[in-house]
């Protein structure tokens, strides 16, 4: 029997996997997202998932699930772990997405969106503006980077290639230290050898100004923007303001407020997450303090495929767990269920 004939036979209708490490806010949302769709939605940590060859029919054990399989997965945490480990963790949302289960992201494009490297390389492929960057582990090339910047007056930040919530990040660049010295290269064993080093963009006094006091004050302060895209579209802005020092990340400080989403921020966004191959995605935006206030194109600095929205959830009226959840049922759950009827074999006499 077909996976697809399977599950509507299954009694109790749909069942989806919440792929998380941790419970908490945004899995209660999504719950409740799936629960007003009729659709039974469990918690479960990829650590406990395994592939099984002797677990028939698909191979795949995944717990709460018995020997089936959910109808579609919903990716909102992956853990850490060692290389082997997180590799073996993907490799389940791989093993679904071959077993003809849609996954909400999937494991290619949260590889891409996870990896600074891929998404510098990708977003200036598909010709979306960002800020320049480079990649290497030779840390004679990353410090001769560094000097080159340093003397066109321009500082760079050295990142984690894999990272999140601002952790890790260092400015680097001669008018960084007070002195006026140039701060060499740290040593890249906190970088696991890896220099991610990409321009650094400078916000304060650049603002799309909407002619408020307060929005100048923002400006003056520093922001960025975080818009999140679900199936394709811009659904909701907010801008991120201050925080510890340049590092505008709500985990560190930084204030939400809400933001028009403009014409311009909606299609670079949109752009931006076509080109990692996510079905939702936050995508972060700092202004480009070499164009004209109104009239210049933002820059995309990254673009997050395990996005969380709590901070966004406060400044818009817009359901964003409803609105994940109902992209993932009636655009990519219908659209595998329509793909695989379409690859059934032709009843005899038809």
């Amino acid at each position: 029997m077909s996976d697809l004939r399977s599950a509507e036979l299954r009694a109790g209708g749909l069942r989806v996997a919440i792929m998380t490490d941790e419970t908490g806010w945004h899995t209660g949302r999504l719950k409740k997202a799936f629960r007003a769709r009729g659709v039974e939605a469990r918690c479960v940590d990829l650590a406990t998932c395994r592939i099984d060859t002797t677990w028939s029919p698909y191979g795949l054990a995944i717990p709460g699930f018995a020997r089936e399989l959910p109808d579609a997965v919903f990716v909102r945490g992956i853990a850490g772990g060692t290389f082997e480990q997180v590799t073996l963790r993907l490799g389940i949302l791989h093993a679904l997405r071959e077993c003809g289960i849609p996954v909400y992201n999937d494991a290619r494009a949260i590889e891409r969106s996870v990896d600074k490297s891929m998404t510098s390389f990708l977003l200036h492929r598909a010709g979306v503006p960002t800020p320049a960057a480079w990649v290497t582990e030779s840390a004679a090339f990353a410090q001769r980077v560094l000097m080159r910047e340093t003397a066109a007056r321009r500082q760079v930040v050295l990142k984690p290639l894999f990272g999140s919530q601002g952790k890790g990040l260092q400015r680097l660049g001669a008018s960084a230290a007070r002195d006026g010295t140039l701060k060499p290269l740290p040593p890249l064993r906190g970088y696991q050898q890896v220099a991610y080093l990409q321009r650094f963009v400078g916000t304060a006094g650049a603002s799309r100004s909407t002619g408020t006091r307060r929005a100048r004050s923002a400006s003056r302060a520093g922001f960025d923007w975080r818009v999140l895209v679900i199936g394709g579209r811009a659904v909701a802005a907010m801008r991120r303001v201050g925080g510890r020092g340049w590092i505008h990340n709500v985990a560190r400080g930084a204030q939400c407020e809400p933001s028009a989403l403009d014409p311009t921020l909606a299609a670079l966004a949109e752009r931006a997450t076509a080109a990692l191959g996510l079905d939702y995605a936050g995508v972060d935006l700092i202004p480009d303090p070499s164009m004209p206030d109104e009239t210049g194109v933002p820059l995309v600095l990254e673009v997050n495929g395990v996005a969380a929205w709590r901070g966004l959830q406060s400044v818009t009226p817009i359901d964003i767990a409803a609105a994940l959840v109902d992209d993932l049922l009636d655009r990519k759950l219908a659209g595998s269920r329509a793909g695989a009827l379409a690859a059934l074999p032709l009843h005899a006499g038809r």
